[in-house]
């Protein structure tokens, strides 16, 4: 049996569909999620839905019981809650007796100077010291990340952001989830630590540019002092956390922290990752 937590989540509804058409049957596949009503539909295809809430942890055991393989998709959130969060699941998988764990991590996460190593360094060690066999899918930037608000900006004429002429090894998150359904429905994979990334790294000039060339539109990219790119942020709304995030990451990019390329990713789908004009022309089409 495949448990996958967060599985109604934009990344672990993906894994759970990949699942599926990689052969595991419906009544072997888990959706372990904190509201079962989100996924009445896969219900209806006969996966079996738990309740799973990293904020409360008595609901964990029951949902990870007869686990052979178990997703952690790390939460979401402000950083201390997240490592509390994920300690109480790495303590549950132990209890439950799951055969094997595999945990989203971060790219580079033992020494990534990005703001989210600080939660997965320590959540990466809650799971190893289950004892329990494991494997760390460090995955890299999602492409999403900058084209989910692509035709806005589109429209505005500008991306922003403070990440200068920095890089970025970027997959789509479909790639992520299908690399993730490779090991929960593969084997050999305890122990391993998979350094996940896009086979080609951009800067956001080029991703202005490349989303002129589709759209017929006049995009330019428009680099930001910090300070200023935070502001625009909380102005769009964005809570206070996710900010500080954003910024921090961008300004990590600037100077290389998310450049690197590793064959990781293209190694487990057994194909080239999904090419940035690939996933501009997806967030054009809307």
């Amino acid at each position: 049996m495949i448990v996958v937590t967060g599985a109604t989540g934009q990344y672990g509804r993906l894994v759970v569909e990949n699942l599926l058409e990689r052969g595991v049957p419906a009544a072997d596949v888990v959706a372990a999620v904190r509201t079962p009503a989100r996924a009445a539909d896969l219900a209806e295809r006969g996966v079996t839905v738990r309740e799973a809430d990293y904020d409360r942890p008595e609901t964990l055991v029951p949902a990870f019981t007869g686990a052979d393989r178990l997703l952690l998709v790390s939460a979401n959130g402000p950083d201390d809650r997240r490592v509390v969060q994920h300690r109480a699941a790495a303590a549950a998988a132990k209890e439950a007796g799951v055969g094997l764990v595999a945990y989203t991590s971060l790219f580079d996460a033992a020494g990534s100077p990005l703001s989210p190593g600080r939660v997965h360094r320590p959540s990466e060690a809650a799971v190893i010291a289950t004892g329990l066999p494991h494997v760390l899918l460090r995955n890299g930037w999602y492409t999403e990340n900058y084209t989910a608000t692509l035709a806005g900006a589109v429209e505005r004429g500008a991306i922003v952001g403070s990440a200068g002429q920095g890089r970025i090894a970027s997959a789509a998150r479909a790639d992520f989830a299908e690399a993730a359904a490779v090991v929960l429905a593969g084997e050999g994979h305890a122990g391993k630590v998979y350094e996940l990334t896009g086979d080609t790294a951009w800067n956001l000039p080029e991703l202005a540019a490349e989303a002129a060339l589709q759209s017929g539109k006049e995009v330019v990219y428009t680099d930001l002092p910090a300070e200023r790119y935070a502001e625009i942020l909380a102005g769009a709304g964005l809570p206070s956390f996710l900010v500080d995030t954003l910024v921090d990451a961008d300004v990590h990019i600037s100077r290389g922290a998310l450049e690197p390329v590793t064959g990781d990713l293209a190694g487990l789908l057994g194909r080239p990752t999904t090419p940035l004009a690939a996933s501009v022309a997806a967030a054009l089409r809307g």
